[in-house]
């Protein structure tokens, strides 16, 4: 129970919900213990999830569920969310997350310090509370996902210009926050005044490479993109996704395609965009074969076939 003098932070959650099953009231009611509007967009799912939440929180006025009647994507849903948030700061969470105690206002506290801080996250944990990869990165270019894919990056101590890994999260982690080139899609929280500036997210994006977009635009923009260490967050990585992998990276694949485009033409003109392109592809297609090769070894296994 919250008394009625309780202090919540000045900020909206918003969160994106497809099938999340029990983790969305989970989520909810993390949010409920530290904010002032928690905003659900629910993209059409054919599970139990809002119905239990509705249930668990049926006379909540600052829980407002928004339910749409197909799946447009977590972009589009988000800009939902993003239009009907009220307060200073709005937060985007994965329905899969759990905030921990004072994670909200360590990262509203990181914000408010800092009048060029436009957007921060926090850090992303996974249920054993090991740092998941992506919450701290620098922006995977053509070549720094070349050097990864291609194992280069092994030879990053010794060439750290050429062979660097854009993700950090094998860096000590710092004590204080720090200035990063992107954050986690699964947690990020902006100021109002910084998104009337950016603008929402890019709603050609259907699942995946929005947040990576997003933190672009705003260092575009002057606006610092910030990692938050003492802001803990638990991420069940997956909840939505698992069901349908190729769908998954089918569209992650596709988000890559349309980032590169956006952001990197002039310095991958012509030919080299077509073989960068070519690259992300021939990429999906072997992920593809292995997780239907995976599925069909569970059907044999199971008895299926």
């Amino acid at each position: 129970m919250h008394t009625e003098n309780q202090c919540f932070a000045p900020t909206s959650i918003v969160i994106v919900n497809y099938n999340s099953g029990e983790f969305l009231k989970k989520c909810v009611s993390s949010c409920l213990e530290c904010a002032r509007q928690v905003v659900v967009v629910d993209n059409a799912s054919h599970d139990f999830s809002i119905k239990e939440l509705k249930a668990c929180f049926p006379a909540e006025n600052r829980l407002c569920v928004i339910r749409q009647t197909r799946n447009t994507g977590f972009a589009v849903a988000c800009n939902v969310g993003l239009r009907m948030a009220s307060e200073s700061y709005i937060l985007l969470l994965n329905p899969d997350c759990v905030l921990g105690a004072d994670s909200l206002l360590r990262m509203v506290q990181v914000l408010e310090g800092d009048p060029k801080a436009g957007i921060c996250g926090g850090l992303v944990l996974d249920s054993y509370g090991t740092e998941q990869a992506g919450g701290r990165r620098a922006v995977p270019t053509p070549w720094r996902s070349f050097v990864r894919v291609s194992g280069l990056s092994r030879f990053s101590a010794r060439y750290p210009r050429l062979f660097s890994d854009f993700l950090l999260h094998q860096q000590p982690l710092p004590d204080d926050p720090i200035e990063v080139e992107a954050i986690s899609g699964s947690c990020m929280l902006v100021r109002k005044e910084a998104l009337m500036d950016v603008g929402l997210l890019d709603d050609g994006y259907f699942l995946h490479c929005e947040d990576l977009d997003w933190c672009m635009r705003f260092r575009q923009k002057g606006w610092k993109v910030m990692f938050v260490p003492t802001a803990r967050v638990v991420h069940h990585q997956g909840v939505c996704s698992d069901a349908r992998p190729v769908f998954v990276e089918w569209h992650k694949h596709k988000g890559m395609i349309r980032f590169y485009r956006k952001f990197f033409r002039h310095q991958y003109p012509g030919m080299l965009m077509w073989l960068v392109a070519g690259g992300v592809w021939l990429r999906f297609v072997a992920l593809s074969i292995h997780y239907n090769i995976r599925h069909l070894r569970n059907w044999v296994r199971h008895g299926h076939l």
